[in-house]
Parts: structure tokens; sequence; C-alpha cells
């Protein structure tokens, strides 16, 4: 990431002053005649376009960083979290890109002619290129930051924070917010405060208008449900995974003897094991081991019925409660709720660290359901 900063400011350096005078151009068409710009300062004329081009590099070279950034955070996002995250990452960065353009074409032309406006007869207006530079930076910054509020509010209603309808009802907050917010990232000027307010506030509606697309598409995923996994999968070698009682209710865990070994913490198909809705399939050892657990299980009841004694369940082992995680999504995606939950709660007390984790994963789809 630096050296592309650095490759990208080498290009532009060389043309500092130039990118400068494009800069300087909305003050400089409203200042009076035979006004122009100074330095007061010695170093100034260098300093000035050195630092501009350093700018402009980090701006122009934002989307190959963000990439960067999105290759180093992506190996730990799942599936879905992917598919959301490229369009937002790609809308982030157009709408910082417009909001710096807002901020040039439209913003700049009203701030200085209000101030050329303003300025105290007998007070010769001659603007320090430095202090300019300082200026315009922080609107851009501000107005590029104020145009993300649609991603901001989209992530909200997407990880589940909130509900449009409860962004709605805050409306009056946002307005106030939007306003001090604009205080606090313009300079000392009501114009450029509210040229920043308003925007702020028309991208909090439009942010909350996208969102319920976010939310019909997350319901209709939780009312349709994962897709039943094909029972044929695996051939005649194929072990179902136990339904409830110990029966081989489910067969949503049918894995052929014969198929090779899936990699650790990747399904069958590819997927990852840890995603909502997903779970490891088991080996035949570990199947052989899960049936023997079922039979002590069934073996103790038995024993339970016929002498009468109160059975008080040990430990599960860790097969038992693979075998719990396959039986509750099987439930799962019958729409069995209750009895689902009441199975995952086993695992979080007894079950290890990735066990829970599975465990944790369905019962966030279950809350969607």
């Amino acid at each position: 990431m630096v050296v592309a900063v650095l490759v990208v400011f080498v290009v532009l350096f060389p043309f500092g002053n130039d990118i400068y005078t494009m800069i300087a151009e909305p003050i400089r068409a409203q200042l009076p005649e035979g006004s122009q710009m100074i330095a007061t300062q010695v170093a100034s004329p260098f300093l000035t376009p050195f630092k501009l081009a350093l700018v402009a590099a980090v701006f122009l070279a934002m989307p190959y960083l963000l990439y960067q950034l999105w290759a180093f955070v992506a190996p730990g996002l799942y599936t879905h979290e992917k598919r959301l995250a490229v369009p937002l990452l790609t809308s982030s960065i157009v709408l910082f890109y417009l909001g710096m353009a807002f901020a040039y074409f439209v913003v700049f032309p009203l701030v200085f002619r209000f101030f050329t406006s303003v300025t105290p007869e007998g007070v010769a207006q001659m603007p320090d290129i430095a202090f300019y530079l300082e200026f315009v930076l922080k609107l851009f910054f501000a107005f590029g930051i104020a145009f993300e509020i649609p991603i901001a509010t989209i992530l909200l209603v997407a990880i589940g924070a909130t509900t449009p309808e409860a962004l709605g009802r805050k409306r009056p907050y946002v307005i106030v917010g939007v306003f001090i917010a604009g205080m606090l990232l313009t300079p000392p000027d009501v114009i450029s405060q509210t040229l920043l307010a308003i925007p702020m506030w028309l991208l909090y509606e439009a942010g909350i208008f996208f969102s319920r697309f976010f939310q019909r598409r997350a319901e209709a995923g939780a009312a349709g449900g994962a897709p039943a996994p094909d029972p044929g999968q695996g051939g005649g070698g194929g072990l179902p995974v136990t339904g409830s009682g110990g029966g081989a209710g489910s067969s949503a865990g049918f894995r052929s003897t014969s198929d090779p070994e899936p990699e650790v913490g990747r399904d069958i198909d590819g997927g990852d094991m840890y995603e909502p809705g997903r779970y490891r399939p088991m080996t035949a050892a570990e199947m052989e081991a899960e049936l023997d657990a079922i039979e002590a299980e069934e073996a103790a009841a038995d024993a339970r019925d016929e002498h009468d004694a109160p059975y008080v369940p040990g430990p599960a082992s860790a097969d038992a409660l693979e075998a719990l995680i396959r039986q509750a999504n099987a439930l799962r995606l019958d729409g069995q709720v209750a009895p689902a939950r009441a199975l995952l709660y086993r695992v979080l007390e007894d079950g290890d660290d990735d066990q829970r984790r599975v465990a944790r994963n369905i019962l966030a789809d279950l809350d969607q359901l």
C-alpha cells in the first residue's frame, strides 16, 4: 500500500503546481479584480504543491488500498458476507469520490462567493496558499465521509443491529445530528454547514430506502430456508445421521464411506463448515462412534424404564454432540424451532469451541425464522 501511494506520488509531483491551480480555481474565480493568492511562508511555494500531490496520491490510490484491506479481511468472512461486502466496498469508493466532486463543483463556488461578498470594505482579500489548501482538504474529507452514510445505514440493517422502520422513527434526531456534524466538520460558516447537513440527511433517507431491499432479501432467505440435501448423495454406502430418539430421522448428513476425506474446516461440497446452516459431514469412523454412543444411550434408557430409576445424563461425547448438531439442523430445515434450540443449548453447554461456534451459527439462523 505504501509503495502504491509512492508510485502515484512520483507520477503526480511534477504536476503539483498544475493540480494546485485546478484546486484553487473556485476561489480565484471569486476574487476581486486585481487580487491574487499569496504565500506568507518561505517554503510554502514548494511544500504546498508537495502536500497536495501526496494527498492526491492517497485519494487516487484509494481503490487499490481498499482492495488490499479487503484481501486481508476476506478469508475470515462467510460466503454471504463476501457477497454483501463487494458491492458495498465498490459503492463506498464511488460515494467518496462523489462527495469530493460535490464539494468542488457545488460547495466551493457558493462558499467562496459568500466569503467574497461579506469582505469588509477596505480589506484586500488575498488568501494564503497553505491555508487555502488546508481549508479545501478539510471540506473534501468531510463531504467524502458524509457521502458514506447510505453504506453505514445499509450495514446496520444487514447485520441486524436495527431496522429501516427504527431508523425512520429516529429521523428528527438525525436531522439535528447532521447539522451538528456539519458544524464540526466544516469551517465556521453557515453556508458550508448547511450544504453538508442537507446532503447528509438526504443520504440518510437514501440509506433507509435501499436497506429495505436487503431486509426483504434476508427475510425471504429465512422464510425459504436452506435447500435440503439430496438423500441419495453419496451412493449406496451412505450412512444417515440419526434423528430424534436415536432413529434414522434426517437425511441431512449422508456421506459415502468411499468418498475422500473432506479438507479440515471445509464441507464435502467445498463450503465453509462454520457458515450458518452448514456443518461438517462425519467420517466413517466418526459415524461408527456415534452409532455406538446412540446404542449406549438406548441401553441406558431401557435400563431406566426397567428399574424406574431416575436417569441423569452424563457429559455428552464429542461424537454425540456432533449428532445433536446434525439433528438440530434437520429440525431447523423442518421449521421445528423449539426442539432445535433445545439441542443446540446442550451443545453450547458441553461442546468444544468449534461445536459451540457451529451451534451459535445455527441459532442465528433460527432467530430469523
